[in-house]
């Protein structure tokens, strides 16, 4: 997986760059060239190219990738100024290393055009929302032939709370609004409200790969949002705790209802009387399974049927694209940008004048400025024909046996 070079291996490599001279790949129209540092790197970089490359432009991004010791090292960077060979571009804020790919992401060949469209249903709901995605599908949740039953459903956590609980509630967004503390952080995180024991504290770390509860970090930075200042954070949180031991809950957790990027509810589960073992990460697992389940169940009732939007194709700006994956932009009013959101898949038609690639693709990152929003995506299902294609359209050369991870998914 890549991650960033620290600042100070950032500037050894700028060192060997320079001072080994060390090429710099880039690829555009299906040509590769070799970039070289011109002077070392101070606050600016000076590259000379082995060749002219045409329809260079100030304020343009250029994507450069170097290997060095068996690692390939990969940036982007700001263009200021072309004249001739030389190319002036600004210092890049972050170099990635430990690539898992060996091939450059590349400027969009002016003959290709891109096409997105979600893939599955869309919804606007006026439920609270929150900036990711949460997939409900059938195939993620128990195999139930009741499920879409939403009284079975209740019947059925009223016998499993039983166990491990004493008492619970489901609230729905929709008849009521978020009022309480627990109910608004909830809503606004999407993550659960989990106190294990009231005699302890926070979770201080979320064991899940796709974070899903509120650890006391996060409930800090909600109660500074709040205005709570610095210095009483510690002793606020502290304190929401104690009062639930002396209000006679021993035990707590809240879990969100998610439907996409909605938070349609809440199941609330508590322990009041001594003696009962505390909650833990099992049964909330479970909690976490039985609200898919009932989300799914309510979107199969038609639940959310009045909120669901045309599923149209829309172009975005695609600032670079590789065989693994590609990287777009779309402005803040654009209308689809606030429900592109991470984990959502697209559907991407990749038009090429003799081919059309149609592949499944998903957000891994979202990045924001001023005027504009930014998505990575990985490609998630293209089949080898269309890896093969690609990666020869992209590079302008065949494929050899050193680019057979490409094949097998491994990019």
């Amino acid at each position: 997986m890549a991650v960033p070079a620290g600042r100070i291996e950032a500037e050894f490599y700028f060192k060997v760059l320079f001072y080994d001279k060390v090429p710099l790949k880039y690829i555009k129209d299906r040509v590769e060239y070799n970039l070289f540092l011109d002077q070392p790197v101070v606050d600016q970089m000076v590259l000379r190219s082995d060749r002219p490359i045409n329809n260079l432009k100030p304020q343009a991004k250029i994507a450069l990738l170097f290997s060095y010791r068996g690692q390939s090292v990969d940036f982007t960077s700001e263009i200021i100024k072309v004249s001739e060979k030389i190319i002036i571009c600004r210092v890049p804020e972050k170099l990635h290393k430990n690539l898992d790919r060996n091939y450059l992401r590349v400027d969009v060949p002016s003959d290709i055009k891109v096409l997105f469209a979600f893939r599955g249903d869309r919804y606007n709901l006026s439920f609270p929302r929150v900036a990711e995605y949460e997939s409900v599908a059938a195939g993620d949740l128990y195999s139930n032939d009741n499920n879409s039953n939403i009284s079975e459903l209740i019947k059925q956590l009223t016998e499993m709370v039983k166990n491990f609980a004493d008492g619970y509630k489901i609230v729905n967004f929709k008849d009521k609004k978020p009022e309480t503390l627990e109910e608004k952080i909830v809503s606004e995180t999407g993550k659960a409200l989990y106190l294990p024991s009231t005699v302890g504290r926070f979770p201080l770390v979320d064991p899940y790969p796709k974070k899903r509860i509120i650890t006391e970090e996060i409930f800090k930075r909600y109660l500074e949002g709040t205005g709570v200042e610095a210095d009483y954070l510690g002793e606020t949180c502290t304190r929401f705790v104690r009062n639930k031991f002396n209000e006679g809950v021993y035990s707590d957790a809240w879990v969100p209802i998610l439907f996409h990027e909605y938070v349609v509810g809440y199941i609330h589960i508590w322990i009041d009387k001594e003696g009962r073992m505390p909650f833990d990460y099992t049964m909330l697992d479970s909690l976490f399974q039985f609200s898919k389940v009932l989300a799914f169940s309510l979107k199969e009732s038609g639940y959310f049927d009045t909120g669901k939007i045309e599923n149209e194709p829309f172009e975005g700006r695609v600032l670079d694209i590789s065989v693994s994956g590609l990287l777009f932009a779309c402005p803040h009013d654009f209308s689809i940008a606030s429900l592109l959101l991470l984990d959502s898949d697209l559907t991407i038609s990749i038009v090429a004048p003799n081919r059309t690639i149609n592949v499944v693709a998903k957000i891994v990152r979202r990045l924001t400025d001023k005027a504009i929003v930014y998505f990575g995506c990985r490609f998630t299902s293209m089949v080898p024909e269309d890896t093969r294609f690609l990666f020869e359209y992209l590079y302008g050369r065949q494929i050899d046996d050193a680019d057979s991870a490409f094949l097998s998914g491994q990019v």
